[in-house]
């Protein structure tokens, strides 16, 4: 059964046309992934089928039956209202119908009473009070006479979510609904969303999610939709089909037109009769042609070297309102080390950042920081860019207030406006003012500004909220080419996996522990941990491959990872391989009939493989520490 349907729908906001006669419909069951760039009219597009704005032309027809409820990228919450409350803030007809109850029972009108007695039991709405209490529940907001303005961004959005599903809708309209939820919360989703009778569109960057619940996904690219049948993994092999058949097209189609270009610059005698055709034609061929996607190539930004130490931490402590957020905990980065963060909302996470970033002081402990250390963190707030947004600031100005150009880490330099391609924004957008630039556009920028200042130690704090998948595939491109020390924050589970290989696990009641390996792996052995101890009745939690916790402090101790360990394996023939190289330029340079040229290329090699050498001996050094 179809429950909704959209016919040539376009729509233009801010003299921008984001999409332009997009036909298609939803069905009955179906789950539907929505993705595209940012920017692109994505979340237009939903606000449209929920009623919420116009639609510029088009027709839009809806199953008699059809109950739609959405979930907004950021819910709108009135200032001084409990999370009770909240409930009849929602959008809904259904959950304004039992707001219109509630108030018509303090008026008390008993004629609009009786009328609305009879539309909650036509529509069932005695239910959606109950419905929300169990939500909230599920989603660990016990507190419904909490006011929302204490919440934190995380568990508004849970708020709002048990707001969204207690209205029970046969078509739910999610947009980002992972972004601030903690991990657990992402998978009680993910499986409801998998085990449920509705159908749902979802916009979302969780190519887990996209992958294990979807049965459909539809993308949105330069105005048109494309819809594919199956979960992500067949839409990027569904997908690389179109775009093969579209580039051979492609190339037909740049073959006949430069026939027909030739045919219309012999004047008018020798195109006759055939004219008008011949040029509709051409016209049809101008509209069918496409723009090569811009490769992604693997690159990161150059940075300064990171001396032996670091970044130490001696039994830091953090307390707010009496209640620990983190126990005395102890560490000694390396460089090269790819840590991720996870725990539940308000668990400390940020708090962690902002303190080994020096951005508040702990209670206790000491920080002791490298002199050559130099930090790049990429935080939720983006208020530097808020303020450039106030200023009338256009994109290209923006970066070019950190840096004119960027040292790459292969000695290239690229200019700013060359990063900023980089990370899709194409000269044409360049002079666009910051304020007109969607939400998503706003993070990417800022991220920009975040690499462009060439730290040594990143931090990304929830880097993938409101990034769309390209960006966030050239984000991962970037960290795997890093060469200094990462440590993220996130609830995406495939960035965590690709991106790190260690874990700090923050259990919310103040203590960190460790874990060496990636997301997966570390869920992968909580499962086995929770099989075991139900069969066997004791606790697993000695394990080698959990750090042990003691007196609250934090043992330095872990092996290698799986990519280290190959990593290890590698890196003494990497430095064999640099050492030939670096004796054979040093025998180039007693020759006397090198050009100039030459000579200034030989020179700028030798210095890059004998900082290269330089840097593997210093990664072989820590390598084999750990291995001990």
């Amino acid at each position: 059964m179809n429950l909704i349907s959209i016919e040539n729908l376009s729509k233009t906001v801010n003299d921008n046309p984001l999409f332009q006669n997009v036909t298609m419909g939803i069905d009955e069951g179906e789950k539907i992934g929505f993705i595209g760039p940012n920017g692109a009219g994505k979340s237009t597009l939903l606000h449209i089928l929920a009623d919420l704005i116009e639609k510029d032309e088009g027709n839009i027809s809806k199953n008699n039956n059809l109950r739609i409820s959405m979930l907004e990228q950021t819910p709108t919450i009135p200032a001084g209202i409990s999370i009770n409350d909240f409930l009849y803030q929602g959008e809904s007809p259904i959950i304004k119908l039992v707001a219109n109850y509630h108030e018509c029972l303090k008026n008390h009108d008993m004629e609009l009473l009786e009328k609305l007695t009879e539309q909650m039991d036509k529509e069932n709405g005695w239910e959606i009070e109950n419905n929300y209490i169990s939500f909230l529940s599920e989603l660990k907001l016990n507190n419904p006479n909490q006011l929302m303005d204490n919440l934190s961004g995380g568990m508004k959005k849970k708020a709002a979510l048990a707001r969204t599903l207690a209205s029970k809708p046969n078509l739910l309209i999610l947009d980002e609904p992972t972004n601030h939820l903690d991990i657990e919360i992402i998978e009680w989703l993910e499986k409801y969303l998998g085990n449920a009778n509705f159908s749902f569109i979802m916009v979302t960057h969780d190519r887990y999610f996209l992958d294990s619940v979807c049965t459909g996904i539809m993308e949105l690219e330069k105005g048109r939709i494309y819809k594919y049948p199956g979960n992500y993994s067949t839409f990027l092999e569904r997908r690389e089909i179109r775009l093969s058949t579209a580039q051979n097209e492609q190339v037909k189609i740049k073959s006949i037109l430069r026939r027909e270009l030739e045919w219309l610059s012999r004047g008018p005698k020798a195109r006759a009769s055939k004219d008008k055709k011949r040029k509709m034609r051409i016209e049809d061929l101008m509209d069918k042609k496409i723009q090569k996607e811009q490769e992604i190539s693997e690159f990161s930004s150059s940075n300064k070297r990171l001396g032996k130490k670091i970044l130490e931490l001696e039994n830091i402590e953090k307390s707010y309102n009496n209640e620990t957020v983190i126990s005395p905990f102890s560490y000694k980065f390396k460089k090269g080390e790819r840590i991720g963060i996870i725990g539940p909302n308000g668990s400390g996470k940020t708090t962690f950042l902002n303190i080994i970033s020096q951005q508040i002081k702990p209670d206790k402990g000491t920080i002791d920081k490298g002199l050559n250390t130099k930090f790049g963190y990429y935080d939720q707030l983006s208020d530097h860019l808020n303020e450039a947004g106030s200023k009338n600031f256009t994109i290209l100005e923006y970066i070019k207030e950190t840096a004119e150009q960027i040292t790459l880490e292969d000695g290239k330099i690229a200019s700013a406006a060359k990063f900023l391609e980089m990370f899709n924004f194409p000269s044409g957008t360049h002079r666009t003012l910051i304020s007109k630039l969607s939400g998503g556009e706003k993070r990417r920028l800022f991220l920009i500004k975040t690499l462009i200042t060439n730290p040594n130690f990143l931090i990304l704090d929830e880097p993938t909220n409101d990034l769309d998948l390209d960006t966030m595939r050239r984000l991962e491109d970037y960290v795997l080419n890093f060469s200094g020390t990462l440590i993220v924050v996130s609830h995406d589970r495939a960035f965590l996996d690709r991106t790190t290989d260690f874990l700090f696990v923050f259990d919310g009641q103040g203590k960190i522990k460790g874990f060496t390996g990636n997301y997966s792996e570390y869920r992968e052995f909580i499962s086995m941990t929770k099989l075991s101890s139900k069969t066997k009745k004791k606790d697993n939690a000695d394990n080698n491959k959990v750090l042990e916790h003691r007196d609250q402090t934090y043992s330095t101790k872990r092996k290698l990872s799986f990519r280290e360990n190959r990593e290890f394996e590698t890196i003494e023939s990497e430095i064999a391989d640099l050492e030939a190289e670096k004796n054979k330029l040093e025998s180039l340079f007693s020759k006397t009939n090198r050009s100039l040229k030459e000579l200034e290329t030989n020179n700028r090699r030798y210095k890059i493989v004998s900082d290269l050498i330089e840097t593997k001996l210093a990664r072989w050094e820590e390598l084999a520490e750990i291995a001990d």
